[in-house]
């Protein structure tokens, strides 16, 4: 699955100083979540798993779950969904480029991702976009329009 990239990853590690895999346990989801760079703070991390918007190895999270190598991590930013492979834990939050040895995206995410944003983007191309906003006299008409049309289907 991602073992070139984890076998790259970990020569990367030894060269830059970061803990290894094995050192460091017992961090909990949320603080992994914030250290991979998912979310911006640990608090909305946890929003976001008390919300269900992340599950771990296929069932809801809980914040305080302690994260585990291999694990999979499926998580909803938006309208995208990812799903992760866990590489490595680590408590303290790094740049990005050293965020992203922590894990590795399944070709099948990285897949349906990229065609959920072409959908969107052909999407987006196909709705009519008028040129300018309406002024005020225009925007009544429209109004009274759509009222029109209202009070008629009822």
């Amino acid at each position: 699955m991602c073992l070139h990239y984890r076998l790259h990853k970990e020569v990367e590690v030894k060269e830059k100083g970061m803990s290894q895999p094995s050192q460091e346990s017992g961090v909990r989801l949320d603080k992994w979540l914030w250290a991979a760079r998912f979310y911006k703070t640990r608090a909305i991390a946890r929003t976001m798993i008390e919300g269900g918007k992340v599950h771990y190895n296929g069932v809801r999270g809980k914040p305080s779950k302690i994260v585990e190598e291999g694990a999979e991590i499926r998580l909803r930013q938006g309208n995208d969904e990812r799903t992760v492979t866990i590489l490595m834990v680590s408590s303290q939050r790094q740049g990005a480029t050293q965020a992203q040895a922590l894990y590795c995206e399944t070709p099948e995410s990285i897949a349906k991702r990229e065609k959920m944003a072409l959908a969107r983007k052909m999407n987006a191309l196909t709705m009519p976009h008028p040129e300018r906003r309406p002024d005020k006299k225009e925007r009544r008409t429209l109004l009274r329009f759509k009222q029109t049309n209202l009070q008629e289907s009822d």
